[in-house]
């Protein structure tokens, strides 16, 4: 069996696309990790120096709720999140493969639904800010919902793929993922 040349190039166009997506996710958690680092180190010499600061964890907060939904978006695109490979790969090819089309729906579904929500809530916020801050916007800090689940789609098609090649293949994942771990901590 022949694979055509535009599949190819599809695919490759899709690989490309999950590899800037992935560096832009890892940019962009680093950042907020750092960030969130910062914060907290600030509020402990100044709290120290008897000068608190009265921001610092509602600040803190948000940036760890988008790091968390950064962080969700980028594991995705590795498939790192919960799953039962043992599981899965224990049916039969043609339920394993409905089993993996029924998880995909179910998944970007909910995330379809996760999303519209973050976007309706956004509209109910109005005028209100963070009661530390009152500069900033609720609707700004609220927006990671609906970024973070468009993120977490766009993730989750892109890694499709490749999960899809794997499953079909009784490849696990997860073991994979270890194996290829441990052989890079051993060349180091």
């Amino acid at each position: 069996m022949s694979i055509s040349p535009t599949c190819v190039q599809r695919y490759i166009m899709l690989d490309a696309i999950k590899r800037w997506l992935e560096r832009i996710l890892e940019v962009v958690s680093i950042s907020l990790l750092v960030t969130m680092a910062v914060i907290v180190v600030l509020a402990v010499v100044f709290r120290f120096m008897g000068k608190s600061l009265i921001w610092y964890d509602e600040v803190a907060s948000v940036v760890l709720a988008w790091l968390t939904y950064y962080g969700s978006a980028l594991a995705v695109l590795h498939r790192g999140h919960l799953g039962f490979p043992g599981l899965f790969l224990s049916l039969p090819k043609p339920l394993r493969a409905a089993a993996f089309i029924v998880a995909e729906f179910v998944v970007i579904g909910f995330f379809l639904v996760i999303g519209y929500a973050g976007w309706y809530l956004l509209g109910i916020f109005g005028d209100e800010t963070l009661v530390s801050l009152n500069w900033v916007p609720l609707s700004f800090t609220q927006s990671v919902i609906p970024v973070g689940a468009a993120l977490f789609i766009i993730a989750e098609i892109l890694s499709i793929p490749d999960a899809w090649r794997k499953g079909m293949a009784g490849i696990d994942y997860e073991k994979e993922m270890i194996d290829q771990a441990i052989e890079e901590a051993s060349q180091s």
